[in-house]
């Protein structure tokens, strides 16, 4: 049986990765700009390449050096979304500008060319829903089929539905049809740190309470059964 190798484009510590990971793929390179969490990623991943790099300055020579004649079968990758969703209120006003005008939309973009210039047999990329809006959807689809991939996939997943404790929806665009079997319960923030000892008392790493600012006490005090401070 083939061992696909991965390419985690915007690796961070290695999220992604470790799914493919845990299903026995074969994780064979890294790319981020952001040192610390390109040194967590190869903490993760001792046996990948990580390469810290601005994707802008990357082409596809050089990370085929990099591979030494691995072959990529996949690559996926988070560009930011920041430029997309709508908690961002300083997104561009029109959805287009975005992606062409936003320095960090445009990154999206540069995740294209690199699926572009290596031909993988599978990419999948992921962001928030608010990247089809209002013509969006069609222009990745055309960008897409100008790296030479006539099938675009939109699969919007629901991470509540994969065993994680939080309302969250997330678009995973592939050449491929993703649909992976949902959990049968859904759990919550309560199941899931319910097993946990007190914080600062038991060595566990980052099981710590931050604190909390006098005027965000007040806010939480004044919050009734439902209710949080940010939705």
């Amino acid at each position: 049986m083939t061992q696909y190798n991965v390419i985690d484009l915007f690796c961070g510590a290695g999220g992604f990765s470790k799914g493919f990971y845990d299903l026995g793929f074969n994780i064979v390179l890294g790319l981020d700009n952001f040192e610390p969490v390109a040194r967590t990623f190869k903490f993760n991943f001792p046996n990948s390449i990580v390469i810290c790099e601005d994707i802008r300055n990357m082409y596809s020579d050089e990370i085929l050096t990099y591979l030494r004649g691995k072959i990529p079968h996949v690559i996926i990758g988070s560009p930011p979304c920041e430029p997309f969703t709508a908690a961002n209120p300083n997104r561009k006003e029109r959805p287009l500008d975005r992606l062409y005008v936003d320095p960090q939309g445009q990154l999206t973009l540069e995740f294209i060319r690199i699926v572009k210039q290596l031909k993988p047999e599978i990419f999948i990329m992921e962001n928030v829903p608010q990247i089809m809006e209002n013509g969006l959807k069609k222009a990745l689809i055309r960008e897409f089929k100008d790296a030479g991939y006539n099938r675009v996939f939109f699969n919007i997943l629901r991470a509540e539905d994969y065993g994680t404790p939080s309302h969250r929806i997330r678009v995973f665009i592939s050449n491929i049809p993703i649909k992976p079997k949902k959990k049968h319960k859904r759990i919550t923030v309560e199941e899931a740190l319910k097993d946990l000892p007190p914080p600062g008392t038991s060595g566990v790493m980052n099981h710590e309470l931050p604190p909390l600012s006098k005027k965000k006490l007040r806010r939480i005090r004044k919050l009734k059964w439902g209710q949080a401070l940010i939705r």
